[in-house]
């Protein structure tokens, strides 16, 4: 979804836990969580907080595990 991306809370080569919280987005003035959907590390960081965002956008890249 279209919006602002207000926060990036990891950084590359962090290691995640699923349910931790990535990111926020705000859109549509509400503030959206961005979730790991599993335990992984963060790859890369394809975006900057402050900056607007489109649908489709990459923020960053995990690697999950299996």
């Amino acid at each position: 979804m279209h919006g602002q991306l207000l926060a990036i809370e990891v950084a590359a080569g962090q290691s995640v836990s699923k349910g931790q919280r990535l990111a926020v987005l705000e859109a549509m003035k509400m503030q959206h969580e961005i979730i790991a959907p599993a335990d992984g590390t963060v790859v890369d960081i394809g975006a900057e907080a402050g900056k607007q965002i489109g649908a489709g956008d990459l923020i960053m890249t995990l690697e999950l595990e299996e």
